[in-house]
């Protein structure tokens, strides 16, 4: 008798846990870290404590986001999206705004931890998060703001790693634009109707490949330092061996390849959805330009001379994807 009261008690947590993986959906933080990351390349900086408590902000306010956004959606999902955790009862919608608020806390104070600089870029990132899914989804500012969101995440582990933004701004931008137009696909993918913006997003992703996989000019910086960490120093002279060291030769096959990898994965169902913008390909290509960051958060940590922090973040890509088979993140 014991064991059948433990079993139903048993499937009753799995079912919770389950649908606080939905809320929160859980495989899309497999592109969270590489913002970190990526902000840290940009400042010529190895990754160090201080980027991690970054990474660990950007996921309680990437996840606060989750949940405050189901929260603010809960009548229209009831229509739209019943199977959802709060339509659907399984979560109560107050479980889940103390959620959203309990995340946003501990990502400030993670942001604390790391730093003046990284609590400057938190806190409005924080107030970008909240605005986003409180006022603007819905709004012809929506679009920006989840860019900005992103964006922002990025300089967050510049912010962190090093103190400094500025070298970041140019990534910041590259990945705030995909973000974009991901973000403006979004927008119709329970109606479709329309090709405009899978079209216009396809048409980024192209650029965006493309900017990835270019060597991008840096300040100078001293030939040894420039070579060890296989970045770019000051102009070298014909034949100067700084220019043919491994590390360089590495990243020059390995830019365009992650890049092309990006393209590769938010292409295709771009395209689909141009062709036919229906509400199930629409969510298609949503979801190839979700997991595209990952490769193109790659690229930009390589097209900064990090390598190594390059292929860590790619490898989050496979991670992701394996994870996603078991949690809906629609």
């Amino acid at each position: 008798m014991s064991g059948a009261v433990a079993a139903p008690r048993r499937s009753g947590r799995a079912s919770r846990r389950r649908a606080w993986a939905e809320l929160l959906r859980l495989p899309a933080l497999f592109t969270v870290p590489g913002d970190a990351l990526a902000g840290a390349a940009a400042t010529a900086a190895a990754p160090n404590p201080r980027t991690l408590l970054a990474i660990g902000s950007s996921l309680c306010l990437y996840e606060a986001g989750m949940a405050l956004n189901d929260w603010a959606d809960r009548e229209e999902d009831a229509a739209e999206r019943p199977h959802r955790p709060l339509p659907s009862g399984r979560i109560h919608p107050a479980a889940a705004l103390s959620a959203a608020c309990a995340l946003t806390g501990a990502g400030l104070a993670l942001a604390a931890r790391a730093g003046r600089p990284a609590l400057a870029v938190a806190a409005p990132l924080a107030a970008t998060v909240w605005s986003y899914d409180l006022a603007l989804k819905h709004t012809p500012a929506g679009p920006p703001a989840m860019a900005a969101a992103r964006g922002l995440d990025l300089l967050l582990g510049a912010a962190a790693t090093t103190g400094r933004t500025r070298e970041a701004l140019s990534s910041a931008a590259l990945l705030g634009t995909h973000t974009l137009a991901v973000t403006a696909v979004s927008r119709r993918e329970t109606t479709g109707g329309t090709p405009l913006s899978p079209l216009a997003a396809l048409v980024t992703a192209a650029a965006l490949a493309r900017l990835a996989a270019r060597r991008p000019p840096q300040l100078p910086a001293g030939r040894g330092e420039a070579a060890t960490r296989g970045l770019p120093g000051t102009t070298p002279e014909p034949g100067d061996a700084t220019a043919r060291t491994p590390a360089a030769a590495t990243a020059s096959l390995l830019r365009p390849a992650l890049a092309a990898a990006y393209a590769a994965t938010a292409a295709r169902p771009y395209f689909h959805a141009t062709l036919n913008p229906s509400p199930p390909l629409t969510q298609r290509a949503v979801a190839g330009g979700i997991r595209a960051t990952i490769p193109l958060q790659a690229a930009l940590a390589v097209r900064a001379g990090a390598l190594r922090t390059g292929l860590l973040v790619a490898a989050l890509a496979p991670l992701g994807k394996r994870f996603a088979r078991t949690v809906s993140v629609t």
